[in-house]
């Protein structure tokens, strides 16, 4: 029972992080980026949002793997699966990094 709700709560963080990467994709809402989040009002009216939604999104799909995986792992018990989800994290990070850098 506990594997079962571990992966049904992993399962509705991945939908949540899948449906926010697929609207930053599609430029739809509100950009979940610390730029775009400390601008000021009149920064924003200027600012071009299109890499802010690019850098969620990725960063978006990347986290809804991982918990992809979480959920993989917690069904089969499979050790190495965390070796994943450990690369996928460093990924994310990395990417995250490299992108605001620009």
């Amino acid at each position: 029972m506990p594997k079962i709700i571990g992966a049904v709560i992993c399962g509705s963080l991945a939908l949540i992080a899948l449906v926010v990467s697929i609207c930053s994709f599609k430029n739809i809402g509100f950009p979940l980026n610390n730029a775009y989040i400390f601008a000021s009002k009149q920064e924003r009216e200027q600012m071009d949002k299109r890499p802010l939604y690019r850098q969620t999104a990725v960063i978006s799909a990347l986290v809804a793997v991982i918990y992809i995986i979480l959920i993989l792992e917690n069904l089969l018990e499979l050790k190495w699966l965390l070796i994943a989800v450990g690369a996928f994290s460093v990924a994310a990070i990395v990417y995250a990094v490299i992108t605001s850098a620009r």
